[in-house]
């Protein structure tokens, strides 16, 4: 367990925004920051984060909450993991005490097979500098490639023995378990005839490559095998598990994501030496799909950090060919994107061994090539002489500049289209208009399929009624995180008879903290909140804002169970939700949270005072259907609490009918 001094301590020392612009590149926007949400699929920003609340909140999926919810959601950490990872972060020791078995056993099944990962990498590390065969063998390889020792340690390369339990066997001995071995595909179980089980290594006689998540947690394996065995190939990865999705993972980003959001800029290459081999020249803006076709949500994965991507390719031309496709997926998400080719018989990683920084950089500066150049080029070239396959040639290039999103983009490139390829631009927006007109069509089409199947849903949809008393309820709760601690003057109300023996309501002015106020009045009206969350909430912030004259919401979230976090993040980051739409460009200035405190908790104090008394008239009028008895006693309280009712909302200045 975690000491509570190391978790406050964390609390304190992490900034919000630092955090999780490791993750999402975020901009400036007022007081807060925004960026593309890293939970959805979206193009225009609707994630919100307040460095003076520390807490944030994505619109687009409802979650929010504060620094270790963020972790906990993106990483899928556990909550001392997320604490941990921050302690790391920044440099803080952490004490903690043991964990005892029964603990250990209740760690999930996700944990423990982060877990196992995590005892492999350092395994097959400790193989690959203790070991002779790994010293002889692998480690000779990577010196071989031309990496240090330093580039090796930093991507925590390794090596697997070439024995056929040799990992398994260790892995069992040190308490890990079987079947978390065999879900992460490291160890491949087969059943004999008899019942018995054969087991044995996965990665056997390979040098090993970890590939890690956005936050460093290791994931899966790339092994790369030495011997000339035909049967056997050349690289192997770790098999798709519950913690490991290849087409949603790109090697190298742990190590790229700060110099890519700090460049604006990210390299994409084939392999993992590739991506190693960069980094060592000092190129450290670089990520590879590991051999796998790009993915949509890679790209994703990219856009997050920057919107320019310039593709690195070796000089062989079917490669460059069959890489095209992975342009297009990139224009689609709007992105934008260069190709950057190497003279024939070099790659990224031969290039970057043989050239010096300075001229590794200059290289790639001056010949990444704007996607349509280097496509017309490409194609222009296969095509030759032959009329039709220059036409074929131009309807695929206009096809790639129909995916792009912004429409000034695509009026660029098909002026620059039409003055590579010598063709009217009038011939090349008729073909586009073309290409998006079917595009349209395939989306109507579906569209009208989907609704079809939901028509019987829809005629059976009811609008739904806003719940006063939770808006109510949320209000007040907002009110007490938001001015707690601030002294205001606020206006009582003192019910009085005057002379004519009417009630009336007379003011008296009363100075006094937020909570205290809101705390008086509801005890003095004997009001309980109905939502058993904000009731808990509730009682937990008079408590804190009682017992501390320097509140601060980050230290009470901190004491919060996550459910909690969440709720309160979406109650702070409300009004932020109209900051996304830029009103002041339009000329339109929102009232400022902060003015006519209170005035806000007056009017909110006597709404809920109002929606009681119109309850309890609703349940006294409900009591009195179909009793003949005797009801003059009800039907006087009925006429008090109207005109109680009329009193209030006459101070609201509403008008009832």
């Amino acid at each position: 367990m975690i000491s509570k001094t190391t978790i406050d301590q964390v609390y304190e020392t992490a900034r919000l925004e630092e955090v999780i612009g490791d993750f999402v590149q975020l901009k400036k926007s007022g007081s807060n920051f925004k960026g593309l949400s890293p939970f959805t699929d979206e193009r225009t920003p609707s994630f919100m984060v307040s460095p003076v609340k520390q807490i944030w909140k994505d619109f687009s999926s409802g979650k929010g909450g504060n620094v270790v919810a963020f972790l906990m959601e993106h990483e899928h950490f556990t909550y001392p993991e997320a604490i941990k990872y921050l302690a790391k972060k920044y440099n803080i020791e952490i004490e903690e005490t043991e964990q005892s078995d029964e603990q250990k056993e209740q760690a999930n099944e996700r944990e423990s097979m982060y877990l196992v990962s995590e005892y492999a990498q350092k395994y097959f590390t400790e193989t690959l500098w203790e070991s002779e065969p790994g010293k002889a063998i692998g480690l000779t390889y990577f010196k071989e490639r031309g990496f240090t020792d330093g580039i090796i340690r930093k991507f925590g390369l390794g090596y697997g023995l070439d024995e056929w339990e040799a990992f398994t066997k260790t892995a069992i001995d040190k308490g890990y378990k079987l079947e978390f071995l065999e879900k992460t595909g490291l160890t491949i179980v087969k059943e004999q005839s008899g019942g018995e089980t054969k087991k044995f290594d996965r990665f056997k006689g390979r040098v090993m490559f970890p590939i890690h998540s956005m936050s460093g947690r290791v994931l899966g394996f790339g092994g790369r095998i030495l011997t000339n065995d035909k049967k056997a190939a050349k690289y192997l990865n770790s098999p798709e598990s519950d913690i490991y999705h290849k087409s949603k993972v790109l090697y190298g980003i742990y190590y790229a994501k700060q110099s890519i959001a700090k460049e604006g800029n990210c390299y994409l290459v084939e392999g993992y030496t590739d991506v190693i081999q960069l980094h060592q020249s000092g190129v450290e803006n670089v990520v590879s799909s590991s051999g796998t076709a790009l993915t949509p949500e890679q790209i994703r994965l990219i856009n997050r950090l920057t919107k320019n991507i310039t593709v690195l390719f070796d000089g062989d031309a079917a490669g460059l060919r069959a890489s095209l496709r992975g342009i297009d997926l990139i224009l689609e998400q709007g992105m934008n994107v260069k190709v950057c080719t190497f003279p024939e018989g070099e790659d990224p990683d031969s290039f970057a061994k043989n050239n010096t920084y300075e001229d590794l950089v200059l290289y790639l500066e001056e010949n990444a090539k704007d996607f349509i150049q280097f496509k017309t080029s490409l194609l222009a070239e296969e095509a030759a002489n032959d009329p039709i396959k220059r036409a074929d040639t131009v309807r695929d290039i206009v096809n790639s500049i129909s995916k792009i999103p912004d429409r000034i983009k695509k009026e660029i490139y098909i002026q620059e289209c039409a003055k590579i390829m010598h063709i009217s631009e009038e011939v090349l927006y008729n073909t586009l208009a073309q290409i998006d007109k079917k595009g349209v069509a395939d989306a109507n089409k579906k569209q009208k399929q989907e609704q079809k199947a939901f028509e019987v849903v829809k005629n059976d949809q009811v609008v739904e009624k806003v719940d006063v008393q939770y808006e109510l309820e949320r209000k007040i709760i907002e009110m007490l995180l938001l001015y707690g601690n601030q002294k205001q003057e606020f206006e009582d109300l003192v019910l009085k008879e005057n002379e004519e023996g009417d009630l009336v309501l007379e003011p008296e002015i009363i100075e006094a903290k937020v909570y205290e106020k809101v705390y008086l009045d509801l005890q003095e009206d004997e009001i309980e909140l109905t939502n058993e969350q904000f009731k808990i909430i509730y009682y937990k912030l008079i408590e804190d804002l009682n017992e501390n004259e320097e509140f601060k919401v980050n230290s009470f979230l901190a004491n919060l169970d996550q459910a909690m976090v969440s709720e309160i993040s979406s109650i702070l980051m409300e009004e932020e939700r109209y900051v996304l739409h830029d009103w002041e460009r339009k000329d339109i200035y929102p009232k400022e949270k902060g003015q006519g405190v209170a005035q806000l908790v007056g009017e909110t104090i006597l709404t809920l005072r109002c929606n009681l008394i119109k309850n309890r008239i609703k349940k006294l009028q409900k009591g009195t259907e179909g009793n003949v008895g005797d009801n003059s006693e009800v039907l006087e309280e009925i006429v008090n609490y109207l005109q109680l009712n009329k009193l209030l909302n006459a101070k609201l200045n509403r008008v009832l009918s």
